[in-house]
């Protein structure tokens, strides 16, 4: 590190999600000189980013080495309800406490040598002859490093404006969730929900998307609706209601919900995200990771797993980039990174969002017999579906699903991004 050693760093990330927390922690941990930038108070982070129903699995809490502490409940399986029916999977999970995972990630870059600066929005990159070589934030500081992380989710600050992410509209999920108490998690009229992560497909409920029941211990669990205002919820969505009156309809008119009330000091959380292929990831001395493009999970909408992963692809990129006397941050050096995204982070993504977008757009009674479909098929076909073997996602098919495949091939053909290819 050159310079004022105040305001000069091998590495700067912007945003302590969880992928530029983790980013931060493995290159800390590497002994490099990182700076983290966090928008939020200190004494509230993280009140406003608190956006998730930190729902995942062993997979990644073993990887990333999260203490058991972190989980407010280990689930035994993954339920998917339609409106009429129900699947049941066994499926370890778990549902983390998203408050302290957060604040966990912080300690540990810190604990490695990370400086972490909260109340610090990061507002510009600076660019020095087309590079990348530093940020300002909190309105006028400046702050300089041989390469940019940017982790600022959705609203993609540096990215947007180096043009590295074309973030769409169109493409973008809405979220409500709250944490409930005095559920009936074992209803008789459905499946028992007791150490389950439950989806459900049903317009009725999410035109256009899903809703869900985590359970977190006792009668408490995270309930939420998503949607993504496409084709479907623009055809079946009511002009009166919107995602707060869905989640309340729900609510009046699931039995299970029956007295169940929100947790005291709970705070509704609210978050989106884009359901969409990437375009590039990198550019001289930058990288966006996690929601800063879209990597959320496009069948689960699970996103902390694989913002965990893109976090670590960075910080493996950075090392390259910055091993030995010349550091090379060449807009070529830093590519490596998008290919350890496609072939680690989400690999098979335009597969895996072709079976998102069809399940999004089909009707209900295409929803039960879905269900029924699954039960009939060995236990694997739906996660390998989700993991893009076009094998696995034509035995979830009918018929009837090849006007909805030839609507996505005309959405995809429009794209003027050209970036849909379903055989990528």
């Amino acid at each position: 590190m050159s310079g004022d050693e105040t305001d000069n760093f091998d590495v700067i990330v912007a945003g302590a999600g969880p992928a530029g927390g983790q980013c931060a922690r493995d290159l800390a941990a590497r002994d490099y000189d990182v700076l983290l930038l966090e928008t939020e108070p200190e004494d509230e982070f993280p009140r406003q980013s608190n956006k998730s129903t930190a729902g995942t699995f062993p997979r990644m809490t073993g990887a990333f080495g999260v203490p058991d502490r972190l989980v407010e409940q280990f689930t035994d399986s993954v339920i998917v309800e339609s409106p009429n029916d129900h699947y049941e999977q066994e499926q370890p999970g778990a549902v983390l406490d998203f408050v302290g995972f957060k604040q966990w990630l912080v300690e540990e870059a810190r604990e490695n040598g990370a400086e972490v600066r909260f109340d610090a929005r990061v507002n510009t990159p600076i660019t020095e002859d087309g590079r990348v070589v530093g940020v300002t934030y909190a309105g006028s500081e400046e702050v300089h490093a041989d390469i940019v992380v940017d982790a600022t989710g959705p609203s993609a600050s540096l990215a947007k404006t180096l043009d590295v992410v074309n973030l769409h509209r169109a493409n973008q999920a809405i979220g409500i969730d709250y944490k409930l108490e005095g559920l009936n998690l074992d209803h008789e009229e459905y499946a028992d929900l007791t150490g389950s992560m439950m989806l459900r497909l049903d317009h009725d409920i999410a035109p256009g998307g899903y809703s869900w029941i985590f359970h977190t211990g006792g009668d408490t669990a995270k309930v939420g609706v998503c949607y993504i205002q496409n084709e479907r919820h623009d055809e079946v969505a009511r002009d009166d209601m919107r995602i707060d009156d869905y989640l309340d309809y729900w609510r009046e008119t699931d039995p299970r919900f029956e007295g169940a009330q929100a947790m005291e000091g709970e705070h509704i959380l609210r978050g989106s995200a884009h359901i969409q292929m990437p375009g590039s990831l990198s550019t001289d001395g930058f990288m966006a990771v996690g929601d800063t493009v879209p990597t959320i999970d496009p069948l689960w909408g699970e996103g902390i797993h694989q913002g965990m992963k893109s976090g670590r692809a960075a910080a493996v990129t950075a090392d390259h980039c910055l091993t030995g006397t010349d550091r090379n941050v060449s807009a070529d050096e830093m590519s490596i990174y998008d290919g350890l995204w496609h072939e680690q982070v989400a690999p098979k993504m335009s597969k895996r969002l072709l079976m998102t977008e069809l399940l999004y757009l089909v009707d209900n009674d295409r929803y039960d017999r879905f269900v029924r479909t699954m039960r009939e098929l060995p236990n694997d076909t739906l996660s390998s579906a989700n993991t893009g073997s076009l094998r696995a996602i034509a035995k979830l098919l009918e018929p009837g699903d090849l006007s909805y495949l030839a609507q996505l091939a005309r959405n995809r053909l429009s794209d003027p991004y050209g970036r849909w290819n379903p055989l990528s």
